[in-house]
């Protein structure tokens, strides 16, 4: 049984995502301890309860402590399948993390599967469905992964509501991915959601945009939404290279003007093109636990996390496999 701390490093719940996705693929049983313990409200929320359900669903594992507010829990993995699976977080809650939680196993998997998570689709501290579907995927892509990811409906938060459905074809072990160099710069465009929120909002959030990174019309997008997808205000700047692709992303808030939001994001963006290193800090979190189960490879990110360092851990523990950390010129190589 492997112990782990869910204190440790970030403390959040990306150890326990990581803990369920790896225990699965290699077929060991773990137990953790203090669960989201570094977070305001410690312990299984909704979506995290929704992760470790799935996760038990498409390997008929054995669980102890699947319960909201939990801070413990053991997981032992049975017999994983490909099939149809639906799961319903029945809140705002993430269904990207969801989905990155059960996409590994089921990638080692027979066969095909396809998934369907309804629930947030653009929270504040998750990957919004366009950086899995922009930034994320296609490298898995590149690796012999073979996804489809598609927006059924938005969801924000408080409300949620949204859906994202996934085609998932398993396959040989993914190849090694190497990602040193952004490649030549190919374009850049934002996208202001609006849902049930005046549009204007949304034009406010673009012109700032338009200004601070100096883009033209054409490359400030309006997306009007049913209002019965809101309340709900999310911004997204994508920045295309060659070899990678960066999406960064804002949301709107109550009591936060419009133009905050759009300076935040700008900054943001602006951080990641005066940079050299081809994978941002969120990215690199997400592309380490497939290459841990792949032939593994090598790319340089600007920073190292605490949540890339928590990732690392828990695949060292599960693995054995060891991930090397090297300071190179502007940013850090890590390998495996």
């Amino acid at each position: 049984m492997i112990e782990i701390d869910g204190s440790e490093g970030e403390g959040g719940g990306q150890i326990l995502r990581s803990s369920l996705s790896l225990a699965i693929c290699t077929q060991q049983p773990f137990h953790i301890a203090s669960i989201r313990a570094n977070r305001d409200k410690p312990g299984l929320m909704r979506q995290h309860l929704t992760a470790v359900k799935a996760a038990a669903e498409i390997c008929d594992a054995q669980v102890d402590g699947a319960e909201l507010g939990s801070r413990a829990l053991t997981f032992r993995p049975g017999r994983l399948a490909t099939g149809d699976y639906s799961f319903d977080i029945g809140t705002a809650g993430s269904c990207t993390l969801v989905f990155q939680t059960v996409l590994p196993a089921l990638l080692t998997a027979t066969g095909e599967s396809r998934v369907r998570i309804s629930g947030g689709t653009h929270n504040p501290g998750s990957p919004p469905f366009d950086f899995l579907a922009r930034s994320f995927l296609p490298l898995l892509g590149r690796m012999g992964a073979k996804v489809q990811l598609d927006l059924t409906r938005h969801g924000f938060y408080p409300r949620g509501g949204g859906e994202i459905r996934a085609r998932i074809v398993a396959g040989p072990r993914l190849g090694a991915l190497n990602l040193q160099d952004r490649g030549a710069w190919v374009r850049g465009y934002a996208e202001a959601y609006v849902a049930a929120i005046p549009l204007h909002v949304a034009q406010r959030e673009l012109e700032v945009i338009g200004r601070k990174l100096g883009w033209s019309r054409d490359q400030l997008l309006l997306r009007a939404l049913p209002n019965d997808a809101g309340p709900g205000n999310a911004l997204t700047i994508t920045l295309e290279h060659e070899n990678v692709i960066e999406v960064v992303t804002g949301f709107g808030e109550k009591s936060v003007r419009a133009e905050t939001v759009a300076e935040q994001a700008a900054a943001e963006a602006r951080d990641y093109l005066s940079a050299v290193a081809p994978v941002g800090e969120h990215l690199a979190d997400q592309l380490l636990l497939p290459m841990a189960l792949g032939e593994g490879g090598c790319f340089v990110t600007r920073v190292v996390t605490p949540h890339l360092r928590s990732n690392v851990a828990v695949i060292e523990r599960f693995t054995q496999r060891r991930v090397a950390i090297e300071p190179v010129a502007g940013g850090f190589a890590i390998s495996l």
